[in-house]
């Protein structure tokens, strides 16, 4: 029922860091001085040990030591590209970045590195430097251009930008419909994609961010009409509730129904 996955960084490697260690519940209020004399980070109300990113970088580092080797023959990286490597490498069906990788579904990261994820990456690169991930794409092996002009090929280049918003460009005739669970880049992201078809045919946004800060996290989706993000004769609906609560409703009585039924 998914066609494109847009998230955070946040949304990689955590998802990716419970497959190897547990993240544990805890409180708002707990005083961050007493956590950190804990070895604990605090994620809202969720409590993350140190230990779980050492285990990240332990699992990580190899990896990347493997995509630098491959970058000189085979691999120029973008950041889809890379999560695509790492659902694949993770094995783990409690990943949504495993079935993702299983089902061929693209995951775009316009920030990567905003977290650890991008600490890992800037430790390699202290480390063992040379890893590229080019969210252009620019960058081709000079062989390869050359072997080009020789034998006069016409090269296509794709760029995760390209990717993103060709997924919206080329859906039609079909319609395009956006779920939005939170906000932030990811959110503007996806309907940034839609623009370029002059908008989407659905929207439907779950946040519990608020307009009055100018924030586009808390921007209703009549915002994204002005900007042709989202169809004028669309009937988009936003949801003002923790998506972690509404998100498994929604798909309790849409998706998963229509799956039951048709079993």
């Amino acid at each position: 029922m998914v066609d494109v996955i847009v998230t955070s960084a946040g949304g990689i490697e955590e998802d990716l860091i419970k497959c190897l260690a547990p993240t544990y519940r805890g409180d708002f209020s707990l005083p961050g001085a007493l956590l950190r004399s804990k070895g604990l980070n605090r994620i809202g109300n969720l409590l993350v040990p140190n230990d779980n990113y050492c285990k990240f970088e332990n699992w990580i580092m190899p990896l990347f030591d493997q995509m630098l080797q491959e970058q000189s023959t085979e691999n120029v990286w973008t950041p889809s590209k890379v999560i695509a490597r790492l659902g694949k490498e993770i094995n783990d069906e409690s990943s949504y970045l495993y079935w993702a990788y299983k089902n061929n579904i693209p995951v775009y990261c316009p920030a990567l590195t905003d977290g650890s994820l991008g600490d890992m990456l800037f430790c390699h690169a202290v480390r063992n430097p040379g890893l590229i991930i080019d969210i252009v794409q620019g960058m081709i092996h000079c062989s390869v251009l050359v072997f080009a002009f020789l034998c006069n090929i016409e090269l296509e280049i794709f760029t995760d930008i390209r990717l993103m918003n060709g997924e919206a460009i080329h859906a039609t005739p079909r319609k395009t419909g956006i779920i939005v669970l939170g906000g932030g880049l990811p959110k503007h992201h996806i309907c940034n994609a839609n623009m370029f078809r002059n908008g989407a045919d659905y929207a439907v946004y779950i946040n519990t961010a608020q307009e009055f800060d100018g924030s586009d996290s808390g921007a209703h989706p009549d915002e994204a009409v002005s900007w042709g993000k989202i169809k004028g004769s669309a009937k988009p609906v936003k949801v003002h509730c923790d998506a972690s609560i509404a998100f498994p409703l929604l798909v309790a009585a849409t998706f998963a129904r229509k799956v039951h039924n048709s079993k």
